[in-house]
């Protein structure tokens, strides 16, 4: 029975991998990470009996601690405890799916320790993928994308040939906003942005996918993962989110991969890969669905995809400002203090502002974050309203 760590256990794509998990019941969870949901990691560590269990804080430990008393079950925090469940010597499998640039150094780790990765943190390849796909390599290890878009792309691959590739046809649901205006997203709110229609996510993540800043970064995942350049990823608005993503080759011949939004398919797929396992998704039935229809995104309303093939063509540590300044812009906007039109426009700022490094180390990496946060921390304490 093969052994699986799981980092960012209660959100979104870790309890949808402890569903498939518990419905193979084949795979052991040997380690658990979560930041702040005690009590959620606390049910969790009673139904897997993982042999470590990770979260965020000192305090919280202690919190767990009591949770758990009558359990035998290692207990770690913080970064460091965060690596040791990414290393964890019975894990076969990583499963990353912690939110943001603090997955970057766990997978490192994990590689290192010649761990496979279930790839779900796209922010990890955005701004270290020159780093991560090389060490990926060097240590013989498998990473199999998790997004649904990136193992529609995968699933699409397999048996062809890379180097026959012509380009990507990234799919994209156009999200909450999909054929409106700038001028109609002035007043847009919190809920109105997490009002997605067709898939259930984390709050983040569903503000991304309203910005369409979501799927500039599965650009620039996409371009690391498969070795093409951002030119050669096309994003394709398919507002009933049935095709998951497309690959065209240098013959014409298109493969796209199909099914009904759930992802627990590409969940399942990359634990389980190269074999299938039945999975009760709902199934797509053609004659209800009528049609399948296609559009171009507006890349300027939607102004952070623009953006995202800016910081992929400039590479080095832009990248990593464009994704820091959308995370800081994404927190700012739900905790509701600045308008959501402000986000891509911090996300400019941060990109024209940072200074640039060409192949940044992974401690220039986590640096440039902190500047890009310092920055706009400093502009919005001396009233950055207007930010470009």
């Amino acid at each position: 029975m093969r052994g699986i760590s799981v980092l960012g256990s209660t959100g979104s794509i870790g309890t949808q991998t402890l569903d498939v998990i518990r419905r193979n019941k084949d795979i052991k969870v040997v380690a658990l990470a979560a930041g702040t949901r005690v009590k959620e990691l606390a049910e969790q560590v009673r139904e897997f009996r993982p042999s470590l269990v990770c979260i965020g804080t000192e305090k919280l430990a202690g919190e767990l601690k009591l949770l758990l008393s009558d359990i035998d079950v290692k207990i770690v925090y913080g970064d460091e405890g965060l690596i040791e469940a990414a290393t964890h010597k019975e894990a076969d499998i990583v499963l990353t799916a912690v939110v943001g640039m603090m997955g970057i150094v766990p997978t490192i780790k994990a590689i290192e320790a010649h761990k496979d990765i279930a790839l779900a943190n796209k922010e990890t390849l955005v701004t270290a993928g020159h780093i991560i796909m090389k060490l990926a390599k060097d240590n013989n290890v498998n990473i199999y994308p998790v997004d649904s878009e990136h193992s529609a792309i995968f699933q699409s691959l397999n048996g062809e040939y890379p180097k026959e590739v012509e380009r990507i046809l990234l799919t994209a649901s156009g999200g909450p906003f999909r054929g409106k205006k700038r001028a109609d997203l002035v007043n847009v709110t919190v809920e109105d942005a997490l009002n997605h229609p067709n898939w259930a996510m984390g709050r983040k993540i569903t503000i991304d996918s309203s910005t369409m800043v979501n799927k500039g970064l599965e650009v620039m995942e996409a371009q690391w993962l498969f070795n093409v350049p951002s030119s050669k990823v096309t994003v394709v608005v398919q507002p009933q989110s049935i095709i998951h993503s497309m690959v065209e080759f240098i013959d014409g011949g298109i493969m796209a991969q199909l099914g009904s939004p759930d992802m627990r398919l590409p969940i399942q797929y990359a634990l389980y890969y190269p074999h299938r396992r039945e999975l009760n998704t709902k199934r797509v039935d053609f004659f209800e669905l009528g049609n399948i229809t296609f559009e171009k995104p507006d890349m300027d309303t939607f102004k952070g995809l623009k953006l995202a093939y800016t910081a992929s063509d400039k590479g080095g540590n832009i990248p990593t400002a464009f994704n820091a300044a959308n995370e800081l812009a994404v927190a700012k906007f739900l905790d509701r203090k600045i308008k959501y039109l402000d986000i891509p426009d911090i996300i400019e700022y941060a990109m024209n502002e940072v200074r640039y490094i060409d192949n940044p180390s992974v401690d220039e990496i986590l640096e440039t974050e902190q500047t890009v946060y310092e920055m706009i921390e400093n502009r919005l304490k001396n009233g950055g309203a207007e930010w470009l």
